[in-house]
Order: C-alpha cells, then structure tokens, then sequence
C-alpha cells in the first residue's frame, strides 16, 4: 500500500504535533478533542506510543487496525493502549474528517511513586484487541467524556499541590467506570457469549478426543483464546462473568472430568491415565485430581466402584 508510514511518539507534545494540535499545556497528561484533530495522511500509519492512551471515538473516517484486528468506528467506543502497543490507522483517498470524542494521553511519568502506578495494568482491557473494545451507551459516552473534561478543566487551572491527586483520583474513576461497563457488555451480549461457550466446549472436547494432548500437554489459554479470535484476558474475563471460573479453570474442569470418565470405565493405572492426559509426571495429575475433587485417583475409583 502507498504511503505506509511508522512513527514512534516518546513525548505528549511530539503527538500533539503530529496531530496539528497546541502545544499541551501539562508535559504528563493531555485530553484532546477529536474535532480538533487534523486528518492522518492517506494510506496506512503505524503508531507506537511510549504512553497511555485512552479514546473515545465516533464516526472515525478511516479503519483502526490493533494486533490482527481491524476496526470501524461507527458506532461510540472506547479502546485503551498500552505504552509499546502498535496500532495502525488506515485512512481512503478522499476522505472526509468527521470524527468526534475525546482522547486521554497519560505519560507513565505522571504515575510515578503512586498507588495507581502499581494498579493500572491490573485493569486487563488494557490488553484487548480491538474488536473487543467497549461499546457505550449514550450515558455511558458522556460520563466517561464528562470525567475526561474534569481533568482538563484541573490542569487548565492554576497548577498546586492538589492538582495532581485530583487528576488521579479523576483517572483511576474513569478505570472504574471502564470496569463496569466492561462487564455489562459480556452479560448484555448474552447470545453471542454462550455462543462463544458453545465453541469454547468444542474446541476442548476436540482437543481431548484427539492425540493432542498426550503430544503437547494440556491446551494452554493462549491457545484456546486464539482459536477463538481473542485476547486471554478478555476471555478469561467473560467467562468470569458468564460462569464464575476463569479460562484455566474450564481446562482444568474439562481435565477433570475426562480423568474421571477415565478411572471409573477402564482399568488403565493412574500413570497410564496421566500420561494420556498430557502429564509428564503422573504424581502432578494426583495432585491436581486431589486440588479438584478432594479425592486422590486411587480413592475415587474405590468410591466409585
């Protein structure tokens, strides 16, 4: 494609000239107002960011493209990246600019020696691709843009020993509302996610009823998250909300009840059993088996029979 462009940003205000805005007034921290932002170049732009950045956009005239994902912005979304993401913006000849929403550029400087430094990255959408942004209600969209105003009215303000307290305590509400709506979009979408259950018990079963495990182990989260299109956090995240056990849990409950099927219809020893299952070490099959039913394999099959 013509005019494929890379461009790494260490600075708030290198972005803010990138994008044909002012100068920031705060080194650390900017909100910007998307209908300010003049167009990217035609073509494709490759963007890596030494900072946090958090967007709420509508009516983007280009497509965003994160991990393998691409995206249309149509509809009102946030998504949030991480400092050393890439992201791609890819943009039509011709294109008319018509975007709206804010965007939260926080510099990990501005974090430095407080609480959130520490939590930030314990909020896992910062991890999602894409086409797992978050999709907002009206309400949704102007609370988050309201608290994004608030830190820009504080440091447009005069700059005191408050000011940075206030701006932190503004982010890490916007994070906590993000968490919320987060988690009302896996159980509003509720067809689709027991759809994505249905596909996540078939892909173990398929795993299982083959020679695969015994080959290669158990299936990894990354594995099962890349089978089904997604990122492991917010897999393990939806599933924490539509059944109340992470990913690694729903392998091992699938483990669990082959293991069983196993000891209670043939008469295959524990190791044979362990080894079928993809343990190298049959005394780390006892112990999970153990962790998971209170039961060693011997005593279970004893019950059993």
């Amino acid at each position: 494609m013509a005019n494929v462009q890379f461009h790494k940003f260490t600075t708030i205000s290198e972005f803010h000239q990138f994008r044909g805005l002012p100068k920031p007034e705060h080194p650390l921290i900017s909100v910007i107002d998307l209908a300010n932002v003049k167009a990217v170049p035609e073509g494709e732009t490759s963007i890596l960011l030494d900072f946090y950045s958090i967007a709420l956009k509508r009516n983007f005239a280009g497509k965003l493209k994160y991990g393998q994902q691409q995206y249309d912005f149509d509809e009102g979304i946030m998504f949030f990246i991480s400092p050393g993401q890439v992201f791609r913006i890819q943009v039509e000849k011709d294109t008319i600019l018509n975007q709206s929403g804010w965007m939260l550029l926080v510099h990990p400087d501005f974090l430095w020696n407080t609480a959130l430094q520490k939590t930030i990255r314990q909020f896992e959408f910062f991890d999602y691709s894409v086409h797992e942004a978050l999709f907002l209600s009206e309400k949704e969209e102007n609370t988050i843009a309201g608290i994004m105003q608030h830190i820009q009215h504080e440091y447009h303000s005069n700059i005191d020993g408050f000011s940075q307290n206030v701006m932190l305590a503004q982010l890490e509400l916007l994070l906590t509302y993000s968490d919320r709506y987060y988690n009302r979009q896996f159980i509003t979408r509720k067809i689709s996610n027991h759809t994505i259950l249905k596909q996540l018990e078939d892909i173990l079963n398929d795993y299982f009823d083959n020679d695969i495990i015994a080959k290669n182990g158990l299936p990894t989260v990354q594995y099962v998250a890349e089978r089904l299109n997604m990122s492991p956090n917010y897999l393990s995240g939806l599933l924490k909300v539509l059944t109340s056990q992470s990913t690694q849990q729903h392998i091992h409950e699938k483990l669990i009840d082959r293991a069983k099927e196993k000891l209670s219809i043939t008469n295959l020893t524990v190791s044979q059993i362990a080894y079928q299952l993809g343990f190298e070490h049959p005394q780390s099959f006892s112990k999970l088996f153990k962790s998971k039913t209170n039961l060693s394999p011997l005593a279970f099959r004893s019950s059993f029979n």
